[in-house]
């Protein structure tokens, strides 16, 4: 008996296959397209490339080529059993039975389908940015600093916050903002402006920067024209530039974000202090949160007093940023959970935890499995 290889003809194999599902009038219809190029089809970013010594030229990274996207010219109504869509439905639904301006419609108005994984996997990644923007535009209003994005994230759990993937993180981000607000000391990060008008019309403006209850930090006078540094809050920065205007004046932004250290930029963030918000209501009984905020501060004043003993006599550790004592207290660290519990940080670009942290850490359940036991 000889043994053939039976091949069908006319099988057209799809791999690589993202699905762009449409329902219209009752009916699904798919189509089937290459997975990294369904979202720079839709995108409408714009790259600047230099050109000659000075001059940048925008460029479009937009997807513009149709048969770069698409695998087929071909509207299904099942594309993993490569079931076709009827003429007569596709011409209920879409007025025509051209599958090129089908295909088109589609992916512009469908969904991307992705797989369990992939999903939790963005849901992750837009979960980390808008932790990311939450810690650029807040602080702590008794120290002054603003949170680090672990802290954020982990209040963000504690108020039980959901991505959602159909709205951008900015949006979502300011949404979290007036949540957290509810429960813990936390406020927008001022803006530091400067505001020059003439002397006729100053006295309003510095009249409107009190009832905003602002920070003047600067008053100049130049000529007929006289001129203020302050910070506000963002909120009412719009109101503010509209009083400006109409006075003739002008208003200049100096830093977008300032904190207690200075209009600070997000590379430095993890140096700063990792303060620990407090509910804010005084009936509860303590969570877990305000016994973290009370094991770092007495691990900040514990710290303070011993800094200046004997740093020079022990050896230091550079994945925890701490001295551990003598050759035999040193080889002991690297088996312990603390140098552990940093060393998978450090994988995250996250900063070291000090023993004290790394056992509160712990503690409250900041853990991969806590992590994988919470539903996005």
């Amino acid at each position: 008996m000889s043994k053939t290889l039976v091949q069908p003809i006319g099988q057209k194999r799809l791999t690589n296959v993202a699905v762009v599902r449409l329902k219209k009038h009752g009916n699904r219809f798919e189509i089937a397209c290459y997975k990294n190029k369904v979202l720079s089809w839709r995108s409408g970013v714009t790259a600047f490339i230099k050109y000659g010594f000075w001059m940048l030229v925008p460029v479009s990274l937009r997807e513009k080529d149709i048969d770069e996207v698409l695998q087929s010219h071909t509207v299904y109504s099942n594309v993993s059993k490569g079931i076709l869509a009827k003429s007569k439905d596709l011409i209920a639904a879409f007025g025509t039975d051209d599958q090129t301006k089908i295909c088109l419609e589609i992916l512009d108005k469908g969904e991307l389908q992705v797989a369990g994984k992939e999903r939790e996997a963005q849901l992750s990644s837009q979960f980390r940015d808008i932790a990311t923007i939450v810690m650029q535009k807040t602080i702590n209003p008794e120290t002054k600093c603003p949170y680090t994005i672990s802290m954020i994230e982990r209040l963000m759990h504690e108020i039980h916050f959901a991505v959602d993937p159909n709205s951008s993180s900015k949006k979502q981000a300011l949404e979290v903002i007036r949540q957290l607000q509810k429960k813990f000391p936390i406020k927008r990060s001022p803006m530091r402006l400067r505001i020059t008008a003439d002397q006729q019309n100053f006295p309003s403006i510095l009249e409107k920067l009190n009832a905003w209850n602002a920070d003047i930090l600067t008053k100049d006078e130049s000529g007929n024209q006289l001129s203020v540094v302050c910070e506000l809050d963002p909120t009412l920065f719009r109101e503010c530039d509209s009083l400006v205007r109409n006075l003739q004046g002008r208003l200049e932004i100096l830093a977008v974000s300032v904190d207690g250290e200075g209009d600070a930029g997000v590379d430095r963030y993890d140096e700063l202090y990792e303060a620990v918000p407090a509910p804010l209501s005084k009936e509860s009984t303590q969570s877990s949160v305000t016994q973290l905020s009370a094991r770092l501060q007495k691990q900040s004043v514990s710290t303070s007093s011993k800094s200046a003993e004997g740093e020079a006599k022990q050896n230091r550790c550079g994945t925890c940023n701490a001295g551990v004592g003598d050759a035999k207290q040193y080889r002991e660290h690297f088996k312990s959970d603390w140098h552990k519990h940093n060393l998978k940080r450090k994988t995250r670009n996250l900063p070291p935890l000090t023993a004290e942290e790394c056992l509160a850490d712990l503690e409250i359940g900041d853990t991969k499995e806590d992590l994988k036991e919470y539903s996005f």
